[in-house]
């Protein structure tokens, strides 16, 4: 029966002087089965607590652009994205969308949990197209700009404001 042996090299800093009566560590050769022996178990570095999924969120980048800031309110140009399940966010901007007559010249997108791959990936390349250091999260509601295939705002507050002001402006509001 064969032993292996495992050669070990202690590194340490060693500093530039080292006083004469302080001995300097010397690489050492211990056989596995000693060293197995002498070292204490490894144990499994602690978990974090799982968190609850309402309390699970991804911190993902906010983005503020606006429509008559950097884009123009064009009909048709606007592609809103929004979840369909009950996050308060995308509700409330869907609300606010339907309420202010803007079927007919801004696109919505309801993305389903794995049911719409298309809508899914277009949001992605919005995203990608925007940069921002963009770290893979897609968070909707979005907002997001036709003409130049970026996401204008993730941003409720600031996508709530410009769909307001959009429903006022001339080239939006229904032909009579």
């Amino acid at each position: 029966m064969s032993q292996t042996h495992v050669q070990t090299h202690v590194q340490t800093p060693v500093p530039t002087q080292v006083p004469a009566h302080v001995p300097t560590p010397v690489p050492t050769q211990v056989p596995a089965h000693v060293q197995a022996a002498t070292q204490p178990p490894v144990q499994a570095p602690a978990q974090p607590p799982v968190q609850a999924p309402a309390q699970r969120r991804v911190q993902a980048a906010v983005l503020r652009g606006r429509i008559g800031t950097g884009f123009s309110p064009e009909p048709h140009r606007y592609r809103l994205y929004v979840a369909a399940d009950d996050c308060p966010s995308c509700l409330g901007v869907t609300a606010a969308f339907k309420d202010l007559g803007l079927r007919d010249t801004v696109a919505l997108t309801v993305l389903r949990p794995g049911s719409d791959p298309a809508g899914h990936e277009a949001l992605r390349r919005a995203y990608e197209a925007t940069g921002h250091d963009h770290d893979g999260t897609l968070t909707v509601p979005a907002l997001c700009d036709g003409w130049s295939g970026r996401v204008v705002s993730n941003h409720t507050p600031d996508i709530l404001e410009d769909l307001r002001r959009l429903s006022v402006h001339p080239a939006f509001r229904a032909a009579p």
